[in-house]
């Protein structure tokens, strides 16, 4: 289990449109924000994207400049997600690996319908320090229960006024 305040995982992807992210290279002013998303065939996660393309700007206001999502689908799922659900601005990885869900302390399932993958993880949100600690993070089991967005921003604006530090540390 992922605790704050201790070192994330490595986490290394090609993005759709060529290069890579590498979150150890990230210099976030206040947080790097990481999205696990389960993929092209999700309608929740089309829509939880989706707000986070159009949140782009008001999450670097509040300090979180470096975004990423980030599912196991292979480059042609992930290039169909970002030109179907119209994504803009969030780049988008791909090619995540069962040890890295692992390892990041996702679910998984088992496809149960027509065009899903035979494995997956399910959702999860993950704030980092530039440091690559653990602030928080949100993890569910389904494709349900995922934080509202705006929601996440205005926490954070909340956070670095009030220099709240990460919590559930033990």
């Amino acid at each position: 289990m992922l605790k704050p305040r201790q070192p994330v995982p490595a986490l290394d992807v090609p993005l759709v449109g060529g290069g890579r992210w590498v979150l150890a290279d990230q210099q976030p002013d206040k947080f790097s924000l990481v999205v696990f998303y389960r993929g092209v065939h999700c309608p929740m996660c089309r829509a939880h994207i989706t707000e986070l393309d159009g949140l782009i700007d008001q999450f670097a206001e509040v300090g979180v400049d470096r975004v990423l999502a980030v599912s196991g689908d292979d480059v042609g799922r992930a290039q169909r997600a970002v030109e179907e659900w119209d994504i803009t601005r969030v780049p988008v990885g791909y090619g995540l690996g069962s040890e890295s869900m692992q390892a990041w302390g996702l679910h998984r399932s088992k496809a149960i319908k027509e065009g899903q993958p035979n494995e997956f993880n399910e959702p999860g949100l993950f704030l980092v320090r530039p440091d690559g600690t653990l602030y928080a993070a949100v993890q569910t089991t389904m494709p349900f229960l995922r934080p509202h967005l705006d929601e996440v921003v205005e926490t954070v604006r909340w956070i670095n006024e009030n220099d709240y530090p990460a919590r559930g540390e033990l």
